[in-house]
């Protein structure tokens, strides 16, 4: 079993040399579910891993909301794939603020993703961010929850950013909402199974 990477912190030095670096997916074919951060900041390109700002909820959520046995670290973030669940960026740019996205950046980062969800094909995308979700997709009245369009061919949620920068949803309203998507998720693989033709025996 391969070793984890022990949490470390990115000196200021190491932050303001992370504007130019980009951090790997998450991803295998087939997820369950594939998470859509907006882009990465400055702490999480720096250290190379998905939502690692002290403060940021994500990790704290997907344990609390059930995604999750244990409550993960960024630095286990590979341990995802093995329950199908991945995470990727709308736009693969590091900034200091994702404010700092133009909306033709999004737009192009919306036609990029669209295009890697349908090859990877997982079952069920989630977009971490309202606002941008509207922007680069083009669909101003999006509200939170699942959406009726899909993408890339992939059942579609939208969920606030868990940014502690977004006050407006406090840890348990995001662990509801994302508790929402694993049940609707889990739900969506049973119909699936069940779906499947049974072989018929033939008489002797």
């Amino acid at each position: 079993m391969p070793r984890r990477e022990e949490p470390w912190k990115p000196t200021r030095a190491q932050l303001e040399a992370a504007r130019t670096k980009t951090v790997r997916d998450v991803i295998a074919p087939g997820l369950h579910v594939l998470f859509v951060g907006i882009n990465p900041g400055l702490y999480t390109a720096a250290v190379g891993h998905h939502f690692a700002r002290p403060g940021n909820r994500f990790w704290k959520t997907l344990h609390a909301s059930g995604f999750t046995e244990e409550l993960l670290s960024p630095f286990d973030e590979s341990e995802l794939l093995k329950d199908k669940i991945g995470i990727t960026n709308l736009v693969a740019r590091t900034t200091p603020t994702a404010d700092e996205l133009s909306r033709e950046e999004l737009r192009a980062g919306a036609r990029a993703l669209e295009r890697k969800i349908r090859r990877y094909k997982p079952r069920t995308v989630a977009f971490l961010g309202l606002g941008a979700y509207r922007t680069g997709f083009e669909k101003p009245r999006a509200v939170v929850g699942i959406q009726t369009e899909r993408v890339g061919g992939a059942t579609t949620w939208v969920l606030p950013n868990p940014s502690g920068l977004n006050a407006n949803y406090q840890l348990p309203e995001l662990a509801r909402l994302f508790r929402e998507l694993r049940v609707s998720s889990s739900a969506s693989r049973s119909r699936i199974r069940v779906s499947r033709p049974s072989k018929r025996r033939s008489r002797s």
